[in-house]
């Protein structure tokens, strides 16, 4: 079993044999498919079965072209969304154990190295075959599966406070990207930014609570390199059920780092009551779509 199956309500199945009947369902009765020449004798294939708007299941394989027989390779579960996360380079590397791929992507507003898992391998797939790559004025939208999250107050901030977090924000993202460029003031002036924030941090840990002074964060969790733990702003939230389950899922907008990603979790898996202007802390399995300009 896939292990963010449950976050698109399909916590039940757990047996190899509901499984097998799931992915027969999704090849046969799929919502899309998409195909592309893998080699002389083959093509890659995959099957996109929704059970709601929003989320579903894709097989991916190969189908002979002598008989036409579709071989199964794997599946994952999806969350589709069509909100532009970032317009930052990306590059795509396969996946070593399988036709899939990752792609990564560096924003200065996160601070570390974004590792997705791509949806939209048949795209890349057909245009790096056709000698296109690489290619420029890309976008990318993320979403993310989590089985494990809570919802978090959000720390009190009038307009004023906010807006100079905001000018402060918008001020260190010029710096880091004149930093990348080579700007040694701007290296400096990080630095001394980074130690009185260490300081300030050091002295009101021993009396607040670390979640009432870090309003958001985004972070690797565990060894695998597309999953996260995250901290944001609950922007959008609603509920919804899987067609075939009938299991209630949350899905929701969150605001990371000025980063928009969306985010899908069982009702059974989160603690608290998502709504708009709380915080949402848990961690997620994280994919992108890359939308290559026509």
């Amino acid at each position: 079993m896939h292990k963010f199956l449950r976050a698109i309500g399909f916590s039940g199945f757990d047996t190899r044999k509901k499984i097998q009947s799931l992915v027969k369902a999704c090849v046969l009765d799929s919502t899309d498919k998409k195909f592309t020449a893998n080699g002389e004798d083959t093509m890659l294939a995959e099957y996109c079965k929704d059970f709601s708007p929003d989320f579903g299941i894709a097989v991916c394989g190969e189908l002979s072209d002598d008989n036409n027989k579709f071989s199964y390779d794997y599946y994952y579960p999806y969350l589709k969304t069509d909100k532009i996360s970032t317009y930052e380079d990306i590059n795509i590397e396969r996946q070593a154990s399988r036709e899939s791929y990752a792609g990564i992507c560096d924003d200065i507003r996160v601070g570390v190295s974004l590792i997705f898992y791509l949806q939209n391998m048949i795209d890349y797939v057909q245009i790096k075959n056709s000698d296109k790559l690489p290619i420029r004025g890309t976008s990318l939208c993320l979403s993310g599966l989590s089985v494990e999250g809570m919802v978090m107050m959000p720390i009190n901030k009038n307009e004023r406070q906010r807006e100079t977090i905001r000018k402060k924000t918008n001020n260190r993202y010029r710096l880091i990207q004149a930093a990348r460029e080579g700007d040694e003031k701007a290296i400096e002036s990080l630095t001394l930014d980074d130690m009185d924030t260490y300081s300030n941090i050091s002295k009101k840990i021993r009396k607040e609570d670390i979640f009432s002074i870090v309003d958001s964060y985004f972070m690797p969790y565990g060894v695998e390199c597309d999953q996260y733990s995250i901290l944001g702003e609950i922007v959008e939230c609603k509920k919804i059920e899987n067609e075939l389950t009938k299991e209630k899922i949350y899905i929701m907008d969150i605001d990371c780092n000025e980063l928009n990603i969306k985010i899908c979790i069982n009702e059974k898996d989160i603690y608290g009551e998502p709504e708009v202007g709380r915080r949402f802390k848990g961690y997620i399995w994280l994919q992108g779509y890359i939308n290559f300009p026509q």
